[in-house]
């Protein structure tokens, strides 16, 4: 079944007035404490220099591409164990990701706009496809699944996968405040949580659930109080107890029943673990435009400039696909209503309305333009792999030439710099003796990230290359500074002294680097 309009948050209804859960607050509490654990561990780290490695389901990816095992690999197994017998307590309790989410959630209540849950036939699949990019895909591209396996509890670079301050924001507008807005209280968790899909699949056959008695009257306060898009009252219904997998076990359900007739179990699961029927937002044409306009933004925007990690471009190509949707309903409908928003009455488009396609028309041409940047670079990465096992210099230099010209491509198309692809472009450029132009790409790889050692290698090439020696010898010496093992620096040092044989600096370096 398809709904006519996009959610719409309803008044309440039901016997009487809903009652709010007597376990939230216990809930906010224990998700406090889990960020208070999180400052602790952050804590140790910059007053001991070296503490446990993250704990973080994504670090399982680690594992499994490398074999060192590390403390979220072993948090991720552990919470997978306890969800085969508890279901998802972990995700209504303890992550901080749902925290997040439930803050913005509430927030928009006291602001009068508590958003309706959208449901999509195709979305859920999301959080599946997300985790195969993120832990299957990286083994099938370097071909290698089943590595050695050792211990690597400890760490002294905690930081170094966790992104910036303000790509760490974003992220958390995105993924929290927008996707709840538009998707509901457990957007992010219900269409884009790679974790979530590991843990949907093991909560099918957890024995714990939320089970009902003789004393349910059907009223539906457990679904009104629900945040993760659960109709309790026809899962216990049907099967008496709730079965969907995406029940998070928040235990909202169980405190707000009138009639205590809500708790949590264990005993057997049903015969048949089929879903009530359940009622969709979108038509099956709306669906397959989702899907599509999905998958599109989320190859324009994983990785864009270095900078998107792969939650916030997810976050990002949902909320592009679902604004896709808004705007054909406002082209080809006459009246058009979205959570709290008359978008289209009467046949005119409202101001709500006209912002609406101003966004949602401004979200499709960033996903295209993103696109094209991404396109070019990939393409030039393709190229430049290619190249390296060309077989003759002929064919070498075309490939060369291609790459050229679609990693420059790239950096001219983009908004915002990027320090790989101005380094990866420079050394192209230089390799293809165009050393004016690679010197401009590689000073401003430097200048974006003062630490990379390879522009500077190479920036110091094509300084001497140009009679800049001095200049060239302060480039290298840097770069002994920050690694005095990095491979392309005898190459680079050789050449410097070739062209100057008795430079001072050049010959110090030489001797210390020797010793």
């Amino acid at each position: 079944m398809v709904r006519t309009e996009l959610p719409v948050a309803p008044p309440e209804k039901g016997c009487g007035p809903v009652r709010p859960s007597r376990r939230a607050w216990k809930r906010a509490l224990v998700l406090l404490l889990v960020h208070g654990l999180i400052a602790l561990h952050v804590w140790h780290w910059l007053a001991s220099g070296r503490t446990l490695t993250p704990l973080e389901p994504s670090e399982a990816g680690e594992t499994l591409l490398t074999g060192a095992i590390n403390a979220g690999f072993v948090l991720f197994v552990l919470l997978i164990l306890s969800t085969l017998v508890f279901g998802r307590f972990f995700c209504g309790w303890a992550c901080h990701v749902v925290a997040y989410q439930d803050a913005c959630a509430w927030l928009l209540a006291k602001l009068g706009l508590k958003p309706r849950p959208i449901r999509s036939r195709l979305l859920v699949f999301v959080p599946f496809l997300v985790a195969a990019e993120m832990f299957v895909l990286p083994s099938v591209v370097r071909g290698q699944f089943f590595p050695e396996l050792s211990w690597h509890l400890t760490t002294d670079s905690f930081w170094e996968r966790f992104p910036g301050f303000w790509v760490g924001t974003l992220t958390l507008l995105v993924c929290g405040a927008l996707v709840v807005w538009f998707f509901g209280a457990k957007g992010f968790c219900t269409y884009g949580c790679p974790y979530g899909a590991f843990f949907r699949v093991a909560d099918r056959v957890a024995p714990g659930r939320i089970r009902v008695t003789d004393a349910c009257e059907g009223c539906g306060h457990c679904t009104a109080v629900c945040t993760s898009n659960v109709r309790v009252h026809l899962e216990v219904k049907e099967h008496g107890m709730v079965v969907d997998a995406g029940c998070m076990k928040c235990l909202d359900c169980v405190s707000s029943c009138p009639k205590e007739a809500l708790y949590f179990g264990f005993g057997k699961l049903p015969g048949s673990a089929q879903r009530a029927r359940r009622s969709y937002d979108f038509t099956w044409a709306e669906e397959l435009l989702l899907a599509g306009v999905f998958l599109g933004a989320a190859y324009a925007f994983r990785g864009l400039y270095g900078l998107v990690p792969l939650l916030l471009a997810v976050g990002l190509a949902l909320l592009v696909a679902g604004l896709t949707v808004v705007l054909v309903r406002l082209v080809t409908r006459r009246e058009l209503r979205f959570q709290h928003l008359v978008l289209r009455s009467g046949g005119r488009v409202t101001v709500a309305g006209g912002v609406g396609v101003l966004v949602a028309l401004g979200a499709l041409a960033a996903s295209v333009h993103s696109g094209l940047v991404q396109w070019h670079a990939r393409e030039g990465e393709a190229a430049l792999e290619a190249a390296r096992g060309a077989g003759d210099a002929a064919a070498r230099a075309a490939r060369l030439a291609g790459a050229a010209e679609h990693l420059g491509r790239a950096s001219g198309l983009g908004l915002v710099p990027s320090v790989e692809l101005e380094n990866k472009l420079g050394q192209v450029l230089f390799t293809l003796a165009r050393v004016d132009e690679a010197e401009v790409h590689l000073a401003r790889a430097v200048e974006l990230d003062a630490t990379n050692r390879s522009a500077r290698v190479f920036l110091a090439r094509a300084r001497v290359s140009r009679g800049e020696v001095d200049e060239a010898c302060r480039l290298l010496e840097r770069v002994a500074e920050l690694d005095p093992r990095d491979p392309g620096l005898p190459a680079a040092l050789a050449e410097l002294l070739r062209a100057a044989p008795e430079h001072a600096g050049g010959r110090a370096l030489a001797a210390r680097l020797a010793r």
